[in-house]
């Protein structure tokens, strides 16, 4: 095993040992959580070797990083989430690779990538990215639509062709009353997917927790956690 697959393994084990545990504590099956691992500035190679290690869901935030990497790494039975902030312009590059989009936070960009995937003959599962430092009629800081939005976009994706409202994302927020307070966010964002699944049964799924947060995610109720530097390692700066 190479230096670094050797790495990945124990980052991964100790991810794992947390996952697990934070179920266990919370009551709940380990089978309800999926490790989504992001890849956003590591190579291709260390794609290969998490694919190696079972992993199989990987995300990536920028599309000029994800593309490339995607098609070099076309033939591993991977899952590929896109968990950033996406324009509009790169709605059809993205189309052409994700399987899951979780920044779901417009409804122009429901209509583009609607378009997108009909033309690719795809169909995405996709996430409402909730941004709970948001006002009414707001975006948050880091993306995403006010708790009140929810509702109004879940029903533009249902009726999108091509696109599948698949549940919610959020990201812990730096601002606003839930500031600090990652559990007290993660708890409010299963309290908006309960009424999202009232209107749309299947969006069952919660994207919530990174490396720093995961455990409260999990115990929230989190149904995906975004891994990226406790699996990778410490992010290079990007130039």
């Amino acid at each position: 095993m190479t230096d670094r697959k050797t790495e990945l393994a124990g980052n991964l084990a100790r991810v794992e040992e947390r996952i697990s545990s934070a179920c266990a504590a919370a009551g709940r099956a380990r089978d309800e959580v999926t490790l989504i691992v992001v890849t956003k500035t590591y190579p291709a190679s260390d794609v290969r070797l998490l694919a190696e290690l079972g992993v199989r869901h990987v995300a990536e935030n920028r599309d000029q990083d994800a593309a490339p990497k995607a098609a070099e790494c076309a033939d591993l039975p991977l899952t590929w989430h896109f968990v950033g902030q996406l324009q509009t312009n790169k709605v059809r590059s993205v189309v052409s690779y994700a399987d899951v989009v979780h920044s779901i936070d417009r409804d122009r960009l429901v209509t583009a990538l609607s378009a997108a995937a009909v033309r690719a003959g795809r169909e995405l599962d996709c996430l409402i990215q909730v941004a709970l430092d948001a006002e009414s009629g707001e975006r948050g800081a880091r993306g995403g639509v006010a708790p009140d939005g929810v509702a109004a976009l879940a029903d533009g994706l249902a009726a999108a062709e091509g696109l599948r409202p698949a549940g919610l994302m959020t990201v812990a927020p730096l601002a606003g009353p839930f500031a600090g307070r990652p559990r007290a966010a993660f708890d409010r964002l299963l309290e908006i997917s309960t009424g999202m699944r009232a209107a749309h049964p299947a969006a069952n799924m919660v994207s919530a927790g990174m490396s720093a947060d995961l455990d409260d995610a999990v115990a929230a109720g989190a149904t995906h956690v975004r891994v990226g530097s406790a699996v990778l390692g410490v992010r290079p700066r990007l130039g």
